[in-house]
């Protein structure tokens, strides 16, 4: 009901075609289909440090200073958690490295 039309981006849940840059860039200087140019760039996440409940406060904040109602900013923001970002904590670092949970034990 509220998801918007197209990829988001899978750190902070901003539709890709709104980035003004039109994306985040890879460390080989190309477009990210999958972050934006807020949370990612040259293929590194801009704050790599910040856990999903500090990522959802802040796109709630955001929202909220774009004049979004409160329950709607809310509503977005609760959604952080499900993006790829978030998904495993090995992920935080860097979206090319698998984390320890994608990695199969040795038989």
């Amino acid at each position: 009901m509220f998801r918007p039309k197209g990829p988001v981006c899978q750190s902070c849940g901003m539709p890709l075609s709104k980035d003004p840059l039109g994306g985040g860039t890879n460390a080989d200087g190309s477009l990210s289909s999958e972050y934006c140019s807020h949370c990612y760039r040259k293929g590194v996440f801009t704050q790599p440090n910040i856990t999903a409940q500090e990522m959802t406060a802040l796109v709630e904040g955001k929202l909220r200073s774009m004049h979004f109602p409160r329950f709607l900013a809310r509503r977005f923001a609760k959604e952080v958690p499900t993006l790829r970002r978030w998904r495993n904590k090995g992920a935080t670092q860097d979206p090319a490295r698998p984390s320890s949970g994608d990695l199969q034990p040795r038989a």
